[in-house]
């Protein structure tokens, strides 16, 4: 049984919250500059022009890529062999956010009641933590704040098996369309399919955590995301919403089994500060 300090993992997690808000990664931008080249509208290059030198900039000086720096979205792989000790897992992870937080002078964002009394926390907390028990003895931690712009353009359909694959295209493709520039495109794409409700809509917040353009696995899934990526590129809503060729970066799609009757559909966007880190403990 291996040990780990629960101080540990709060540090961390405020290395993580600091690099995700600073640095959005090689991946991330070697896309954006290659689907720069693709750009056909002289605006549209200026923009993608625009959102390189902000990269850039936050990378140089170390301040936040989008001022919206959103939920803390974490995905936490806990080793069932490893021991948590001098704190709760839990309490660790939201400690880490709020250092981060504070510490690197990022905005705050989340309200302490949804509906009532939406008073804000003051340091970011709590975030949204999704843990997964798994083999061996170590911590995963992936990091994925999500701001409000791209957030509240997520969808989720209950679709019947019957409308099968062309209901998923459309509902996937309608979903883009709906959601125009507020997402501040070019975004990616997460698409979950099967489980139940939540599951699918978790699925499809999880393709957001996949490397960039990496193609699903399963070759009919990979297929599918390169004909969703071609028509929603087709679709003229273009850099930030204001027309062109490049409306999305990469669709990524992750399933699940699911009950006979069911065929449940969620979207989940991401802007081009398709910000995110991870770090194995």
């Amino acid at each position: 049984m291996r040990e780990i300090q629960s101080s540990h993992i709060s540090d961390a997690v405020e290395r993580l919250c600091l690099k995700a808000a600073f640095d959005l990664g090689d991946p991330v931008e070697e896309r954006i500059r290659a689907f720069a080249k693709r750009e056909e509208s002289e605006f549209g290059k200026y923009i993608f022009g625009q959102i390189l030198e902000n990269i850039d900039y936050a990378r140089n000086e170390q301040i936040a890529i989008c001022q919206d720096t959103g939920s803390v979205i974490l995905f936490v792989d806990v080793g069932q062999d490893l021991h948590i000790s001098g704190g709760d897992l839990i309490g660790a992870l939201n400690e880490g956010v709020r250092r981060g937080y504070m510490s690197g002078y990022l905005r705050k964002s989340i309200c302490s009641d949804p509906v009532f009394d939406r008073k804000n926390t003051g340091d970011n907390t709590p975030a949204v933590i999704h843990t997964e028990i798994v083999a061996g003895d170590r911590l995963k931690i992936a990091i994925l704040p999500k701001g409000g712009g791209s957030e509240n353009m997520g969808t989720l359909k209950m679709l019947l098996p019957s409308q099968g694959l062309n209901g998923i295209k459309e509902f996937v493709l309608q979903s883009v369309i709906d959601a125009g520039g507020n997402p501040c495109p070019p975004i990616i794409v997460g698409v979950g399919i099967g489980g139940s409700m939540d599951k699918a809509a978790y699925l499809a917040k999880k393709a957001l955590t996949r490397e960039i353009g990496l193609p699903n696995p399963n070759p009919d899934y990979a297929n599918l995301e390169d004909e969703l990526l071609e028509a929603i590129n087709a679709t003229g809503i273009g850099p930030q919403g204001l027309g062109g060729r490049i409306t999305a970066l990469a669709v990524h799609i992750e399933y699940f089994p699911t009950h006979i009757t069911q065929l449940p559909v969620a979207v989940n966007l991401n802007c081009h500060a398709a910000r995110y880190a991870e770090i194995l403990l």
